[in-house]
């Protein structure tokens, strides 16, 4: 099993490969409880991130997440980008209590991962239209609803980095001169 496939297990068994998140989605649902599942970058966690995944939980009984490779964030976001690991990221998922499984997929959309997974519940932020959501078609085929969440203003990795880079270019960063 390669890093893609699978990251050391930590966060109580959290961090699972894509057959280990198929095995998980399958025993939940054959226990009777609705599998919520969202995805994305999750660079540098921030308060938007929170409050998002908070509210996807509280859509079902248990929230898996397909977090974006870092190959797969450099494909989307450039090359300077993730600034945390995969590993880091998936371990930081991991801890948030609203979390119960994270798994990676390396692909520039998790369309295929949902597909395979098939969840109760496909979310997103509202910034992304129903029908532009990857994975949509197959959950509603499948029965299964696709819903968005509104993001938390002000709040995204890209203008925290911007920020930083802002606020490091100014000499009263730290009391020095960069």
């Amino acid at each position: 099993m390669d890093k893609k496939q699978m990251i050391i297990m930590t966060g109580a068994g959290k961090l699972v490969s894509r057959s280990g998140a198929l095995e998980k989605v399958r025993g939940w649902q054959a226990s009777g409880k609705k599998v919520v599942f969202s995805n994305g970058c999750f660079d540098i966690l921030h308060a938007g991130h929170v409050e998002y995944l908070d509210a996807a939980r509280k859509l079902g009984d248990v929230l898996l997440i397909g977090l974006n490779s870092d190959a797969s964030v450099r494909r989307l976001k450039g090359p300077s980008r993730p600034i945390c690991s995969e590993t880091d990221r998936a371990t930081v998922l991991s801890a948030l209590q609203v979390v119960d499984a994270v798994t990676l997929f390396d692909e520039d959309t998790p369309e295929e991962l949902i597909g395979l997974l098939l969840p109760d519940i496909l979310v997103k932020g509202a910034d992304w239209a129903v029908e532009q959501i990857a994975g949509a078609r197959a959950v509603l085929d499948h029965g299964g609803a696709v819903l968005t969440i509104p993001l938390l203003e002000g709040r995204s990795t890209s203008s925290i980095i911007e920020k930083i880079i802002q606020y490091s270019s100014q000499s009263a960063i730290c009391g020095g001169t960069p």
